[in-house]
């Protein structure tokens, strides 16, 4: 239990993970603005804790100019931010040319676009007050890939780059920020309340078709805990000192470790030939 109390401002927070982290900051006593598509299953979720110290947001991160409002009356609430997470997301299973223009625009709104127009509202507020975290959810697939997650895959792979440059950033600010990379949680990310699929279907895809099977019929086999999961990123945020890399889960850890592996193996292949295009002198 931290001595201070924080403020929070959270995304994605009626389902899943980010549930899960309102309800442990509230019961800590923690303040916490909270953006949601549905504010009432938001309630509905917290159903037995005291919301006395809540901020529920109805808000579309893709809207700017709305966000910007979320923010503002989180500081006028609360008078001021400490801990920015952005965790919205849900999961897509297509092979990349069953993704249409718009379901490719519609998840890069959620994960890149929707990051971005809270960084915006939220960094200058951490700036002023010269001290703060932002927690940025991305996903083991933010890290390595499999058939038929590659629009997800490209949106957590965006949010990997513009999170490490943010970091360097905002050090000397006094920002801290953490990217946290969940393997598989027991949640309802890949029921279709949180998982989309492509409006058509093409030949050819088989692989891509056993994998919509195969985690399709996951849901309640996971290995990941939510609770566990949202413990966690409390702790990264109370130690102040965690890499800007942080895994959850043993299926996280492992499936890295092998792209790291495959990643040095590919370097090694390549690397007589990315010699050879140095510009040699005289």
């Amino acid at each position: 239990m931290t001595t201070t109390t924080r403020t929070w401002f959270v995304t994605g927070t009626s389902r899943g993970l980010g549930l899960q982290l309102v309800r442990q900051l509230l019961e800590r006593g923690e303040a916490v603005a909270a953006t949601t598509r549905s504010t009432g299953r938001l309630l509905a979720g917290l159903d037995g804790v005291g919301t006395e110290r809540l901020l529920p947001l109805e808000v579309d991160l893709a809207d700017e100019a709305a966000v910007r409002t979320a923010v503002a009356a989180a500081v006028e609430r609360f008078g001021g931010l400490d801990v920015v997470v952005n965790n919205a997301g849900y999961g897509h299973l297509a092979a990349v040319e069953e993704v249409s223009d718009r379901e490719a625009r519609a998840m890069f709104d959620v994960q890149v676009f929707g990051v971005w127009n809270v960084l915006r509202a939220a960094l200058p507020v951490l700036r002023e007050a010269g001290r703060g975290h932002v927690v940025n959810v991305s996903s083991v697939l933010g890290l390595t890939s499999f058939p038929g997650w590659g629009l997800y895959c490209a949106g957590k792979y965006a949010l990997e780059g513009l999170t490490g440059s943010l970091a360097a950033e905002v050090a000397h600010l006094g920002v801290r920020v953490t990217l946290v990379e969940p393997g598989y949680l027991r949640t309802d990310f890949l029921t279709p309340a949180s998982l989309a699929l492509p409006q058509r279907t093409l030949p050819g895809y088989e692989a891509v078709r056993e994998m919509t099977a195969a985690h399709q019929g996951m849901p309640g086999t996971q290995l990941g805990d939510p609770a566990r999961a949202a413990e966690a990123v409390v702790a990264v945020v109370d130690a102040g000192d965690a890499p800007l890399h942080q895994l959850l889960g043993s299926d996280s850890l492992a499936l890295v470790g092998a792209r790291l592996e495959a990643l040095a193996a590919d370097v090694e292949a390549g690397a007589a030939l990315a010699r050879t295009t140095d510009i040699v002198d005289g």
